[in-house]
């Protein structure tokens, strides 16, 4: 059962593995990664000159090691959507536990790099943020939950899920790591949702999150700061947020020209969480809005895919990992016009860094394995099956 999904391109037996990936494949969804990958090389070739003149590093030192990690992480999203369902949920699951062991060891061989969260594993010429690879992960090893437990005779799928979702959620918050876990808690209630599970209990997690959101306000500092900054009237001038939001007021429609921008001198993070500033003020709200139509296209067609979708497994794992790409998205860009808290959040293919890239790569590799046209019986046969 774990084979079928919809789909009108027919598929001859016997096939070469390349030509049938490229007939079943959503190329829209495809070129539009591509698409988010050259902009973000575009503009790591603004963003970052800064900090490489200011490490005393060769001006395009980052753009190179972006071109790296991007080679890599468009290889591996190019392998995984070649996989089945059966070997997605595979490997999802064997990379949740491997990340979930390294996020446990964080707290002994971690690494905050002076931002104040613990988040990182040095291994000297490069770091890994465990975080990342967890996501695509999670989503796989709740969606084989929650699809298990629609089964005859299949086990509490939904309450196993819930329990690694409150797991993964306790130990990001206590890095701090508020944004992963509050994208981690997303993706499982959309998960939930799409199983088909009542909505009362949907709202009673949401209570429960808001309650926690309470206490992590009252016991962490680091959290209540960002909060208070957020809801206060007044702007602190030193801020990332400050400079962040004053440069996509300047840029205004068509932008100040390129190279022509100035933010990227006063934000330490502008070719990570702020490139978005960056591209509002040198491209202004075209380059912005072609960004936000991009990410929009990805999810769009997947979840249009995925809505005729009739394996329990895809379905669900499709629709959390379409939701959990397309909010990472909303939040970055969110922060950066002050419309929500600063998370810490980078944009998915856009900002530099190899964990962020590498495990977008994977989870979109997933998505497109997942929305995938593939054969499929009738549905009474399906159902007969299932019997």
């Amino acid at each position: 059962m774990t084979e079928m999904v919809f789909g009108t391109t027919p598929v001859r037996a016997g096939d070469p593995i390349l030509p049938r990936w490229w007939r079943t494949l959503d190329k829209w969804s495809l070129t539009c990664v591509l698409g988010l990958f050259a902009i973000g090389l575009l503009l790591g070739l603004a963003a970052s000159v800064p900090l490489a003149e200011k490490n005393n590093l060769p001006r395009f030192y980052y753009v190179q090691r972006q071109m790296v990690f991007g080679a890599m992480g468009l290889f591996v999203m190019l392998v995984i959507s070649m996989l089945t369902p059966r070997q997605i949920r595979r490997i999802g699951v064997l990379g949740f536990a491997v990340s979930f062991l390294l996020i446990l060891a964080l707290p002994f061989i971690g690494t905050d790099f002076g931002k104040g969260a613990t988040r990182w594993l040095s291994l000297g010429f490069v770091s890994l943020q465990p975080s990342e690879f967890l996501k695509p992960g999670f989503v796989a090893l709740c969606a084989w939950f929650m699809a298990s437990a629609q089964e005859p005779g299949g086990p509490p799928g939904r309450i196993y899920s819930f329990g690694a979702a409150m797991a993964i959620v306790i130990l990001l918050a206590l890095q701090p790591d508020f944004g992963q876990a509050s994208l981690v808690l997303f993706s499982w209630l959309v998960m939930y949702f799409v199983a088909g599970s009542p909505v009362i209990l949907i709202v009673a997690v949401a209570g429960l999150a808001g309650m926690g959101g309470l206490f992590a306000y009252n016991a962490s500092e680091h959290f209540a700061r960002r909060i208070n900054s957020f809801l206060s009237s007044e702007v602190d001038a030193n801020t990332q947020i400050y400079f962040a939001t004053n440069a996509i007021q300047e840029g205004r429609f068509f932008g100040v020209g390129v190279g022509e921008g100035t933010v990227k001198w006063s934000l330490p993070d502008a070719h990570t969480d702020f490139i978005i500033a960056v591209a509002a003020e040198e491209y202004g709200f075209i380059m912005v809005l072609a960004i936000i139509i991009l990410y929009m296209t990805i999810v769009m067609r997947s979840l249009l895919r995925l809505v005729r979708e009739r394996d329990p497994f895809a379905r669900i794992a499709g629709t959390g990992l379409a939701c959990a790409f397309g909010v990472q998205a909303l939040i970055n860009m969110g922060v950066a016009v002050r419309l929500l808290p600063a998370k810490g959040m980078t944009l998915p293919f856009v900002s530099y860094g190899g964990s962020s890239v590498i495990a977008s790569g994977i989870a979109v590799g997933m998505l497109l394995a997942l929305t995938r046209t593939r054969p499929q019986g009738e549905f009474a046969e399906i159902l007969r099956r299932a019997r």
